[in-house]
């Protein structure tokens, strides 16, 4: 089973990285479980979805973990999975809490897991996260009347691409429903999801918010606000098209406000929506901090607040 071997990998990388290295500048106390979002995985022929990141902070101290949740579902049911999931890391390495870090989709997915299971959660951060919708999702679905042709075919080219993600990571038995993912990341299906589970949620649009949240879980968010960053990117030239349905800073994908989650730690890095995982392969923009050193440095303010 993939998660069984995964755990493995883990174990095993964390026993050589204690050895080789002294450093503990990412050692939280919890261990670190990262969400990708929408169309994500864990791992593709050995490329992570969070490129280079869960060794970096493996070698300094950190436990880490990367999330296998269904590419395209809705929060809750990728927050379902992710829940199994984090009981398993809890029973594996007898930790009483995780720190989750949530791209994009990830970020609501967490935040279920910290609204239904506070006491299994000491940290949620959200990177780039979907937390108010995106313009993105409105178009798509508003032009998709339900039950309808179109809605159909984008359905099932959706799925068939979920699927195909999946079956490459490994992670094929997971359900895929890309039209639950656009009603989730909607505008109007955020709003209904922070109604629900509201920890960590500004008062207002595009405000900060406090650290902890009543559930005692920590809240913490950054993005980016630059859709092209990179010449030698391929993926910067269509994030710059789609941001023009923007009316405000974005990342090519969600608007900076829109990311706002508990303390806000900045929103408007030169970074586009897959500049904040490290992609395409590590590409970024010359003059801006590394992405790596973001998760390195919130590992760092984690492991001093002793999480």
């Amino acid at each position: 089973m993939k998660l069984a071997r995964m755990f493995f990998t883990v174990v095993l990388c964390l026993t050589t990285s204690f050895v080789a290295s002294a450093s503990d500048y990412t050692k939280t106390k919890y261990p670190i479980v990262l969400v990708h979002g929408l169309f994500g995985f864990d791992d593709v022929f050995g490329i992570d979805y969070f490129y280079r990141i869960p060794n970096s902070l493996s070698k300094d101290g950190a436990k880490v973990f990367i999330a296998a949740v269904s590419a395209a579902n809705s929060s809750e049911i990728r927050g379902e999975q992710l829940l199994s999931q984090v009981e398993d890391i809890l029973a594996l390495t007898g930790a009483a809490k995780v720190n989750l870090i949530g791209h994009s989709h990830g970020s609501p997915t967490s935040r279920y897991v910290a609204s239904v299971s506070p006491q299994l959660v000491a940290s949620v951060t959200s990177v780039g996260g979907v937390n108010w919708g995106t313009p993105v999702a409105d178009l798509l679905r508003n032009s998709l009347p339900e039950n309808s042709i179109p809605e159909t075919v984008l359905a099932t080219v959706g799925n068939n691409l979920a699927g195909l993600i999946e079956l490459l990571s490994g992670n094929s038995q997971l359900p895929q429903s890309a039209i639950a993912s656009l009603d989730s990341l909607s505008t109007a299906g955020s709003l209904a999801f922070n109604n629900s589970y509201p920890e960590g949620i500004p008062n207002t649009y595009c405000g900060q918010g406090d650290i902890y949240a009543e559930n005692g879980v920590a809240y913490f968010s950054w993005s980016g606000a630059r859709p092209f960053t990179n010449v030698f990117d391929p993926v910067d030239g269509p994030l710059s098209v789609i941001s023009l349905l923007f009316t405000e800073p974005n990342d090519g994908l969600v608007s900076s406000c829109s990311s706002h989650l508990g303390y806000v730690i900045k929103d408007n890095y030169k970074m586009n929506h897959l500049d904040e995982v490290n992609q395409t392969l590590g590409i970024h923009h010359l003059f801006e901090t590394d992405p790596i050193t973001l998760y390195r440095k919130q590992a760092n303010r984690l492991k001093n607040m002793g999480l």
